[in-house]
C-alpha cells in the first residue's frame, strides 16, 4: 500500500477581462477497490465562486464553479490524499474469456461505449489490419499483451508533437506521441478486434525511489483498460500495469469525457495557462 499527497495547481491568466465564466472540473480521485481517497478539496480563486459536484455518467467526480463578476485570472487548486493498494497483480490467465464471450451479444450489449469507436480512437484499415496480423491466432488473453508490444515497437514517446484534439489515426501517421496518444491507439487497437478498453486519466509519481515525505513535480498521466471477464490496466508509456504509484482520477471513452478542466466564458481574449502537480509520498 502506498499513500500519496497530491496538488494540482491550475491557473489561467486572461489576455482580457472576463465578465463571466461556467466551469468543471475532474481533479478529484476515485476511490474503488484499489485506492481510497482519505481527504479531497478543492479550492477556487477569485474566492468568490461557488462550488457544487455531482458523479457524471462515467461515474467521474465532477466539480462545478461559475464566476459572475469580472475577473483576470483563474486559479484551481485540487488537494487529495489517496491511499493506493492494487494488490499482487490480475489472475491467472486461465480466469479470462476466450473469443466467442468477448464478442458475444452479451458482452457487446453490456460494453457497448466501450467497444465503439469515439472522436478520438477512430482507425482507418491500415491499423485495423497491422493489429489483425499481430494477433491472429492468438486467444484474447494473449491478443491485448500482443497489441501492446506491438504499440511498444512502433511508437515513440514526444512531447509537443500532439494536441488534446490529435486523434488514434493522426498519432498512428505520426509514429510519435504523449501517454494520452498512447492509450488513444491502444484503446482503438483493442476495440477493433472486439474487446473492450476504456481510457484512464489520473497521476503517477514519476520517482518510484523517492523517500517518504519528499515532494517531487508530479505528472498528469493517462493510461487503458481492457476487459476481458474483468478490467485489466496498462500503462503503454511504461510498457505496465498501472500500480501503486498510480492514481485514477477519471474513467472515459477517451480524454474529451475526462479533461481535468473545462468551461465557457465571456470575455477573455485568449489565455495564458500554467499546470502544476505536486506529489508527496506519505508511507
Amino acid at each position: 500500500m502506498t499513500r500519496l499527497s497530491i496538488v494540482h495547481t491550475t491557473a489561467y491568466k486572461y489576455k482580457k477581462s472576463v465578465t463571466r465564466s461556467y466551469n468543471e472540473a475532474r481533479l478529484t480521485p476515485l476511490s474503488d477497490a484499489q485506492q481510497v481517497v482519505l481527504e479531497s478539496r478543492l479550492k477556487v480563486s477569485p474566492s468568490q465562486a461557488a462550488v457544487g459536484s455531482y458523479r457524471d455518467y462515467w461515474g467521474s467526480r465532477v466539480s462545478t464553479f461559475d464566476m459572475q463578476h469580472r475577473h483576470g485570472e483563474m486559479k484551481v487548486t485540487a488537494v487529495s490524499t489517496v491511499e493506493v493498494d492494487r494488490g499482487a497483480g490480475p489472475p491467472p490467465p486461465t480466469s479470462r474469456l476466450g473469443w466467442d464471450e468477448i464478442r458475444s451479444s452479451t458482452t457487446t450489449d453490456a460494453f457497448s461505449e466501450w467497444i465503439t469507436p469515439s472522436q478520438l480512437t477512430a482507425i482507418g484499415k491500415e491499423i485495423r489490419k497491422a493489429v489483425a496480423g499481430v494477433t491472429a491466432g492468438l486467444e484474447p488473453v494473449e491478443a491485448a499483451p500482443a497489441v501492446m508490444e506491438w504499440m511498444r515497437a512502433n511508437m515513440e514517446y514526444v512531447k509537443g508533437v500532439t494536441s488534446v484534439s490529435t486523434n488514434a489515426e493522426q498519432v498512428w501517421q505520426q509514429r510519435k506521441g504523449v501517454c494520452q496518444d498512447l492509450a488513444h491507439l491502444g484503446i482503438a487497437a483493442l476495440r477493433s478486434l472486439g474487446i473492450p478498453a476504456r481510457y484512464v486519466s489520473g497521476y503517477i509519481h514519476p520517482v518510484p525511489g523517492a523517500a517518504v515525505g519528499e515532494t517531487v513535480a508530479g505528472q498528469s498521466h493517462a493510461w487503458l483498460e481492457w476487459w476481458d471477464g474483468e478490467w485489466r490496466s496498462w500503462d503503454p508509456t511504461n510498457h505496465k500495469p498501472a500500480g501503486n504509484l498510480h492514481v485514477t482520477v477519471a474513467r472515459g471513452r477517451d480524454y474529451r469525457d475526462v479533461a481535468p478542466v473545462r468551461g465557457i466564458l465571456s470575455g477573455g481574449g485568449g489565455s495564458v495557462l500554467s499546470v502544476q502537480v505536486q506529489i508527496t509520498r506519505l508511507t
